[in-house]
């Protein structure tokens, strides 16, 4: 998952991107309304955590900027104590979830997990197509009811594949989901083909079918239509 965190305390930002960073994701911070809304016109993310209350402009303009940009991202606001107001304007405005300072991490990462499955996998933990299967709780790949031995850049490769199955993804999008924004500025990404390479090798090991199509020029596809 790679996840935007947009709070203005960098005590509180430090905290949550340290933690979802030992989690496994990617999380990216923005400190301001404007930094936030230059992200998001610049990258994408599949879940926003959004404070409110920001220096330079409130988190539910920001809302309504993701809202009117059609961004797909799920998005957990973060509130005050007793700003029911806030919490209430922001489901309203489109909003998925709050939770409320102060919090626990590990609620802050239940919810977003929810919010994850309920966008991007039907509310569903467990991916399966043809003969592959994706758990997203135990973080295990199986084909042919075979336990793949992959990496967790691997699992996260896999499942970003197949949860956008026909659609062509570029190597820099690739880079971007899942090693971070700071990959938007490399010379090359040819560690996106290695990860895919050893993905392929994997799979077929197991008697699993290569449904990654290589799109000379501009990326890969998880071809649904083979057999």
């Amino acid at each position: 998952m790679k996840v935007l965190a947009v709070e203005d305390s960098k005590e509180i930002g430090s905290s949550i991107r340290g933690f979802l960073v030992r989690e496994g994701y990617i999380c990216e911070l923005a400190y301001s309304f404007y930094e936030a809304r230059e992200k998001l016109a610049l990258f994408t993310y599949d879940c926003i955590l959004l404070d409110i209350m920001l220096p330079d402009g409130s988190g539910l303009e920001l809302l309504k900027f993701i809202k009117t940009e059609k961004i797909q991202s799920g998005i957990l606001i973060i509130s005050a104590k007793d700003a029911l107001d806030d919490k209430i304007d922001g489901l309203d405005a489109g909003a998925d979830d709050y939770i409320t300072k102060p919090f626990h991490l590990p609620e802050l990462h239940a919810r977003l997990r929810a919010i994850y499955r309920r966008k991007k996998l039907a509310g569903n933990n467990i991916i399966t197509f043809n003969e592959i299967t994706l758990n997203t709780d135990t973080l295990e790949a199986t084909v042919n009811d075979v336990l793949l031995d992959i990496t967790r850049k691997e699992f996260d490769l896999l499942l970003y594949l197949v949860i956008n199955k026909n659609r062509v993804l570029s190597r820099q999008s690739i880079a971007t989901h899942l090693w971070g924004d700071y990959t938007d500025n490399l010379a090359n990404f040819d560690f996106v083909y290695q990860h895919i390479k050893n993905l392929r090798k994997k799979i077929s090991a197991a008697n699993g079918a290569d449904y990654i199509d290589t799109v000379y020029g501009l990326g890969y596809k998880f071809n649904s239509s083979k057999v």
